[in-house]
């Protein structure tokens, strides 16, 4: 991944967002509201974001967001699955969706399903992209980083995935 400019790509997303008269909402399991905290960090991101959500658990996503208990069951709040329900939930209440679920360590990891890996879904109206991603900090056994690393890509990725969507 190219270097991350915060205030570039936060600042691109928004000007996209209100040029669009799009809503934006997010769901984050494993990056905790991190997502959420960097685009409030915009002067005026209250035009654009809609709701936010921390959906840490099972009984959250279920709740909020309308996941299925059967997916959860199946497949497992890390899984591809889980992660395009989150989208699909949000975008009944906005136009745009990021959501994001996966396993920030040191413990919980498997061979199947290692410590960094995340599922990052974004959403346009009713186009979702779902991302698998390994965080490239997963060896530093260090959450907060992992946790950075993830939030930046996937803000880079739905800025791409705006773009392409709006052109």
């Amino acid at each position: 991944m190219s270097q991350f400019n915060k205030k570039q790509i936060l600042g691109l997303i928004k000007e996209l967002l209100i040029k669009n008269n799009l809503t934006l909402s997010t769901a984050e399991s494993c990056t905790g509201g991190l997502i959420s905290s960097y685009l409030t960090d915009i002067s005026g991101s209250s035009a654009f974001i809609n709701q936010n959500f921390v959906t840490y658990s099972n009984e959250a996503k279920e709740r909020y967001l309308s996941v299925k208990k059967e997916t959860l069951e199946e497949f497992g709040a890390v899984s591809e699955q889980v992660a395009y329900q989150m989208s699909l939930g949000l975008l009944q209440l906005a136009d745009c969706s990021i959501a994001t679920t996966g396993i920030l360590g040191p413990t919980g990891g498997t061979l199947e399903k290692p410590v960094g890996l995340v599922y990052i879904s974004l959403g346009y109206r009713n186009k979702i992209k779902v991302i698998k991603y390994i965080s490239k900090k997963s060896s530093t056994n260090n959450r907060h980083k992992i946790k950075k690393d993830i939030v930046r890509f996937s803000l880079n990725e739905f800025l791409n995935f705006l773009k392409n969507t709006l052109n």
